[in-house]
């Protein structure tokens, strides 16, 4: 593959911690017992994809693999909460799918322009002031904030063109691309002289166009990972209509029909789906058949007898080119737009070992319960959803959290804390 285009990356992408809350008291004079006054530290920043409409590879990810939010500033005293870090925001080009790497599931797809928060930023641990109850008015406790998420990322770059050119190489699609639009791919009379797909945008007449791919020519297995077929296949998987161009002048050596089942064939071990995509076919370089048409007739006879519309076409010289342009917009105007992917990654349970230290101090009617198992555990855990609630009861009766405090004289209506979780203790 070219070094100038880059079509798949994989990333790190952690959001930022989230700040400490603070332990103060107010200090003012002739205020007596101004009681706690620490406030709480910053959300860690995001991580945001966004997408940028003058990209069209994942160049940028070359090199950088590694990207970091900023963390949230610690909580002060006077009730001064710490500055929310920095979120990140990650540019890529539009029709880039953003995989989880280790399942392989759409996590989401940027084709419609929409950001996507990849990684959530951690959130800031509390300050003491959270902690003054009457019974309770000097707590010289806070909580630490907690870590933000965590992602290995694949980035697939799927181009966004409604019409794909297919075919085997050197047989014409360059040509056709840039004979029909303003796009300026590479010709030459050799194979993969396309390294890379081309886009360009064709107007057809006015207020009418559509975009169209020059995708590199697919070989016999390339949906195995021969050529560079199976590298760029995935560039036609959103393309609404496929325009299958055919060398009949036999300057290859090859038989037409041959090569329009092979290619056939290739669409559909990658894809069945794309094989069913509606397709026109295109007898290219017609202008070298001189008198002997046998060829043309017998391609015909035989993408027809298949349901296919069949254009005869010598994108060198330009004849039929406009004929096949409009056949293609009138194609465009009946179908369904752009498919975008549908996410389906789900989160993980969070595996947890917790084996670790735990801490367990009482103040009072107080339990303050802290550990690095724990912190990751509250960290992961939606505490809005029912059977996420239930998971991480079921973890700290596994792990005898509740038996420990049970042991320590832990009393019915008692608060428990465990970072900027805080709820009551029921026997």
């Amino acid at each position: 593959m070219a070094s100038s285009f880059v079509d798949k990356a994989r990333i790190s992408v952690h959001a930022g911690k989230g700040g400490d809350g603070a332990v103060a008291f107010h200090r003012e004079k002739y205020v007596a017992a101004g009681g706690p006054d620490g406030g709480d530290g910053g959300r860690g920043g995001n991580i945001v994809f966004t997408v940028d409409e003058n990209m069209s590879t994942l160049m940028d990810f070359r090199y950088k693999r590694k990207y970091v939010a900023g963390n949230g500033a610690n909580g002060a005293g006077k009730r001064c909460y710490g500055k929310d870090g920095e979120t990140l925001y990650i540019k890529v080009p539009r029709g880039t799918i953003i995989r989880d790497t280790e399942t392989g599931a759409i996590m989401h797809d940027m084709s419609t322009g929409e950001d996507y928060v990849a990684a959530r930023g951690g959130r800031g641990g509390w300050g003491n002031m959270h902690f003054a109850t009457p019974t309770r008015q000097v707590p010289r406790f806070a909580k630490p904030g907690l870590p933000g998420e965590s992602h290995d990322i694949t980035l697939e770059l799927k181009l966004l063109a409604d019409v794909g050119l297919v075919g085997f190489p050197n047989v014409g699609k360059s040509t056709l691309l840039s004979v029909v639009s303003k796009a300026h791919p590479k010709i030459a009379n050799y194979h993969f002289t396309t390294l890379f797909p081309n886009l360009g945008v064709v107007y057809v007449d006015e207020g009418v166009s559509f975009v169209m791919a020059d995708i590199p020519g697919i070989i016999e297995g390339a949906s195995e990972g021969a050529g560079l077929g199976h590298d760029f296949l995935r560039h036609i998987d959103r393309c609404r209509l496929l325009v299958h161009l055919v060398d009949v002048s036999g300057s290859e050596g090859r038989d037409p029909v041959e090569d329009f089942e092979a290619i056939n064939a290739e669409l559909r071990e990658y894809s069945p789906e794309l094989a069913e995509r509606p397709q026109i076919v295109v007898a290219n370089k017609c202008d070298l058949l001189g008198g002997d048409r046998e060829k043309l007739e017998r391609l015909r006879k035989h993408v027809e007898g298949q349901g296919y519309s069949f254009f005869e076409m010598s994108a060198a010289t330009h004849e039929g080119t406009r004929e096949l342009v409009k056949a293609c917009a009138a194609r465009l105007a009946e179908l369904p737009p752009i498919a975008s992917y549908e996410a389906d990654y789900v989160p993980p349970e969070p595996k947890v070992d917790t084996s670790g230290e735990l801490t367990i101090e009482h103040f009072d009617d107080m339990w303050l319960v802290e550990g690095p198992w724990l912190q990751r555990l509250v960290a992961t855990v939606n505490f809005s959803d029912y059977e996420s609630r239930m998971y991480f009861d079921r973890i700290l009766r596994e792990a005898g959290v509740f038996q420990r405090m049970e042991a320590m004289g832990v009393r019915d209506g008692d608060t428990v804390s465990m970072y900027d979780l805080m709820f009551e203790y029921k026997e």
